[in-house]
């Protein structure tokens, strides 16, 4: 997919987006004789390493194909959420008649005006990513495919680069799982699906992860009919249980079909232009016809173009090989972000860039697996999580307590009206050492910070409780569930001396 199809339709917001985050005329600098750092890719992995290396005094070259800022700006979290807020808008009017809010008329959507906002935010967001606003940090910027000509050179638009150490952060794309007949039609992915500027009548999604679960409860806010077709037995297979339930529930009161188990699933072009697809869900088969179809599952790592075979990179079909410090197999050459991570997230890549830093420059040792890496999905409600699910401290033979504090307990969430969810917190059996936590909130991307922190700083459970926290706030679970873990500390032994000593005392 050539990076012209985000910038459709060519209004003025994406014109002022082109212009910072690949201007057409801008010739390329000529090279420095040689680079403490070249890094190949300007998404986020990319623009935090040599942001941070040029901050540091390091003579940093930064190569980018496409568009400075990579999926993040373009085609990924800004755009989604901009859009997520504008069909939160619609629920919320929706909804409002349970505050005591009349609204007579009943909610029209214009769809048209909602993704123009969102090029319009987009648009203004984008000069921090920037060609300009990066020379500025006195790196140079080339546009252009990069490639290694040797382990000490990059070649990128007839020029030659130099350079001591070399940092690949190119990123991953979408891609098409084998379906039958998907080749035969236009079907969308996250790098088109922000470029519509209609509401697409009946729309089918291909996989309930976290983007196709946040794009088909947004869409059907919207007032498109949603079918949501998943393999697996359920939505969100890698988040907890009882959270993805919660989810799926709510989507389906928000309008959309899921169809989950999802087996035999075909995809034949009809005569008019829709798409039919046939598949069998739980037992029964189903042959729905949407007008716009989004392929939501499945990463392609950008490798392309990088002649890694020339300086010994080795990578397999998720991507390129690290070891714990994000050294590649050439000992000159590391990588970050999506093109090696499990955890393709922002803040993931953010921080995996600073891991480069240390290593790359300074002769440091830092280890990604030190990184206590949290994610959300911005259903409603959100879904957050850091750490071990129950599951996984069940498959690395981790004894493990659950605490669960169920957001119906908390007062703020009843006067909002938000009860569905829970903070629910895994610790070391025996101990109040924080394995993982899962939060089932309205805000629970911005709640789990505090359970991040705390396994981050080895805080326990425990002390958590003895934080005050404003009240009346949602955040207040948190310290909720610390106060359950506590009260497990009164056993009938410490009870029994405490009346005693009570008794003594009165």
């Amino acid at each position: 997919m050539s990076y012209e199809a985000a910038l459709e339709p060519r209004d003025e917001y994406n014109l002022v987006l082109e212009g910072n985050v690949h201007p057409v005329d801008r010739p390329n600098p000529r090279p420095a004789e040689r680079y403490n750092l070249v890094v190949i890719g300007a998404g986020t992995a990319g623009l935090v390493t040599a942001a941070g290396a040029a901050g540091m005094g390091a003579k940093v070259a930064l190569i980018e194909r496409g568009l400075m800022g990579g999926d993040c700006l373009n085609v990924g979290c800004v755009p989604s959420k901009g859009v997520i807020s504008a069909a939160r808008a619609v629920a919320a009017v929706r909804e409002a008649r349970a505050f005591g809010v009349r609204v007579p008329d009943g909610v029209t959507v214009d769809f048209g005006a909602a993704m123009q906002r969102m090029r319009k935010l987009r648009s203004e967001i984008s000069h921090h990513d920037s060609v300009a606003r990066f020379s500025k940090l006195g790196i140079d910027v080339f546009l252009g495919q990069g490639a290694f000509l040797d382990s000490s050179t990059v070649v990128v638009d007839g020029r030659a680069l130099k350079f001591k150490k070399a940092v690949i952060a190119t990123g991953a794309r979408a891609a098409a799982p084998p379906v039958p007949g998907l080749d035969t039609v236009d079907y969308l992915t996250n790098e088109t699906l922000f470029s519509l500027t209609e509401l697409p009548p009946r729309l089918g999604i291909i996989g309930a992860g976290p983007i196709g679960c946040e794009m088909a409860q947004t869409f059907a806010r919207l007032g498109s009919k949603v079918h949501l077709i998943e393999s697996m037995p359920g939505i969100m297979g890698r988040e907890d249980p009882d959270a993805a339930a919660l989810v799926a529930a709510r989507l389906k009161r928000d309008g959309v079909t899921i169809l989950c188990c999802g087996k035999e699933l075909r995809v034949v072009k009809n005569d008019d232009g829709s798409i039919l697809l046939s598949v069998e869900s739980e037992g029964r088969s189903y042959e729905v016809a949407v007008d716009k179809l989004l392929v939501a599952v499945g990463r392609a790592p950008n490798i392309e173009g990088l002649d890694l075979e020339t300086v010994g990179v080795e990578y397999y079909k998720k991507g390129i090989t690290v070891d714990d410090h994000l050294r590649t197999t050439n000992p000159r050459i590391y990588a970050a972000g999506d093109i090696c991570s499990p955890y393709q997230f922002t803040h993931a890549a953010d921080f995996m860039a600073r891991t480069v830093i240390r290593n790359a420059l300074f002769m440091g040792r830092a280890k990604v697996s030190r990184l206590v890496i949290p994610w959300c999905t911005y259903t409603t409600p959100e879904v957050a999580h850091v750490g071990l699910t129950a599951a996984q401290a069940e498959e690395k033979g981790i004894a493990i307590k659950t605490f669960t504090q169920e957001m119906s307990g908390v007062d703020r969430a009843i006067l909002d009206g938000e009860t569905e969810g829970f903070v629910r917190v895994h610790v070391k059996k025996g101990s109040d050492e924080i394995v993982g936590a899962t939060i089932v909130a309205s805000h629970a991307g911005d709640m789990i910070g505090s359970l991040s922190m705390a396994m981050t700083r080895r805080i326990g459970l425990g002390a958590i409780a003895n934080v005050i926290h404003p009240y009346p706030t949602q955040g207040e679970a948190v310290r909720k569930v610390g106060d359950l873990y506590n009260r497990t500390r009164l056993t009938p032994g410490v009870k029994s001396l405490f009346g005693k000593w009570l008794r003594w005392t009165r």
